[in-house]
């Protein structure tokens, strides 16, 4: 068959489909599906109202408005040289007088105050000797350290100047799982740096506080946080302060996801104490708590997992007091739910010695109302008074009850241990002083005494309340 007769057929067959298609529409009436797309459809975005702006999401205005709040913090450390004996007893081989090491420290710092308040991490300024602030717009000042709260790793520090542009509060339980944030500081020495993430969890216990009474109760987020971020800034998209970014957890020392900020509502209790009283007001309820477990849950007849169960209402506690027993499972704190250990500490820790707070208990399937008056850790409802602050430790007079249980009839105890020789010399809270260079003390004013303008060996003795008997010996320039 030639090539054009194959052509020919070809275009008949065309030809002839297109006469059978066109009779087919004439002969059988159309049936047309048509498909209607509802405006108010429900298969909208999951949780987003009707009138969905995605341009809500710009994150311009937050940073515009907060990285003017933000500083840079530098401190210098004085790492001090331990003393060998023969340096106690007769000064530095060669007459010598070997001057401490200083290491610099970098980390970040809110403004809260117009008048010059900036709260950091404590962890930022520990130790230091000197600490220098700067703004945004390059201006330099030194900065005094107001106090510190070991317990929830802030510190409070104070710059001479007014007019400053500072960052509000805003309210962390406001927050939600899944909530733009941004975090604002000076990772890796790099000032004025925004990263944007989302609340990635609520009310995070880690257990790295080590201190005594510690609150955890961490923001995580996965916004960019690297070392030089502590202290800084965590905002909503309205610029408020929700938190301070404070660690991150990773194999490698570097942003991987995961980093963790103190919320505002513990950062402005604590702030505000610090301006008024000088010291955190701490109100414990006085209870051994665990998180409730499915073993719990079946021990206790509970129908479903939540609250907190209560191991333990300690002797003399508010919650003996008020009539809250072991095996309860406390369900709120004043019309806040809380389920896990973490999240009622964070509720307790907003309140002062003295202050009534309405607990929600469930005992034997019923739920109950108890009023619950707060105390301060030493079992009493009245606010702590300001303690003696010297070389960086806040000192106080030993409580009778705790020199009757350790037998001394002297001694002075730490508090609080800010930066300072006591802090370098890793000299733990609650450590009682009973002599200083073989000179019994009684008062805080004792160790000022001897200490006060004094250059050279010093040598501690101790106790720690556990019955641990210590000795320390440094030397002050």
């Amino acid at each position: 068959m030639r090539l054009k007769d194959i052509l020919v057929y070809f275009l008949v067959a065309i030809v002839a489909g297109l006469v059978a298609v066109y009779a087919y529409s004439r002969i059988v009436p159309p049936s047309v599906h048509e498909i209607t797309l509802r405006e108010n459809s429900p298969a909208w975005f999951t949780s987003l109202p009707d009138d969905f702006d995605a341009d809500q999401f710009d994150f311009t205005y937050a940073a515009e408005k907060t990285i003017h709040g933000v500083v840079h913090v530098t401190s210098m450390r004085q790492r001090q040289r331990q003393m060998d004996m023969f340096e106690w007893f007769f000064g530095p081989r060669g007459g010598e007088q070997r001057e401490p090491e200083a290491v610099p420290g970098i980390g970040s710092g809110v403004i809260v105050s117009g008048d010059g308040y900036i709260v950091t991490n404590n962890h930022v300024i520990e130790d230091a000797a000197t600490i220098e602030v700067a703004l945004n717009d390059g201006r330099t000042y030194d900065a005094e350290v107001v106090g510190t709260y070991a317990a929830s790793d802030l510190a409070l520090l104070k710059i001479n100047e007014t007019g400053l542009r500072y960052i509000e509060f805003g309210d962390s339980d406001a927050l939600r799982v899944g909530q733009w944030v941004l975090a604002v500081g000076n990772p890796m020495n790099l000032a004025s740096t925004v990263t944007a993430g989302i609340v990635s969890a609520k009310g995070r216990g880690l257990g790295v506080l080590p201190q005594e009474f510690a609150i955890e109760s961490f923001i995580q987020t996965d916004a960019a946080v690297n070392r030089g971020n502590s202290g800084g800034a965590l905002v909503n998209l309205k610029g408020e302060l929700v938190g301070i970014p404070t660690l991150i957890l990773s194999p490698t020392g570097a942003h991987a996801g995961n980093a963790f900020a103190i919320p505002s509502s513990i950062v402005r209790k604590v702030v505000e104490d610090l301006i008024e009283f000088g010291e955190v007001q701490r109100a414990v309820l006085g209870v051994r708590i665990q998180g409730v477990t499915s073993e719990i849950a079946r021990e206790q007849g509970l129908d479903r997992i939540e609250g907190v169960y209560v191991a333990e209402a300690m002797e003399k506690g508010a919650a003996e007091a008020a009539g809250i027993r072991e095996g309860d499972v406390i369900i709120s704190v004043d019309g806040v739910k809380v389920n896990t250990a973490p999240e009622l500490q964070e509720q307790i820790a907003r309140y002062r010695p003295g202050d009534q707070v309405n607990v929600v208990v469930l005992r034997n399937g019923r739920t109950r109302q108890i009023t619950a008056t707060l105390r301060n850790v030493e079992g009493r409802e009245e606010l702590v008074k300001p303690q003696e602050a010297f070389l960086g430790a806040t000192l106080r007079e030993v409580p009778e009850d705790l020199k009757k249980e350790l037998n001394i009839d002297h001694g002075v105890q730490i508090t609080n241990v800010g930066p300072g020789p006591f802090r370098s010399q890793r000299i733990r809270e609650n450590f009682i002083i009973l002599s200083i260079n073989n000179q019994p003390v009684s008062k805080p004013t004792d160790v000022r005494d001897i200490l006060e303008g004094y250059q050279g060996g010093v040598y501690i003795e101790g106790i720690y309340p556990d019955g641990t008997v210590s000795y320390y010996a440094f030397g002050i320039n």
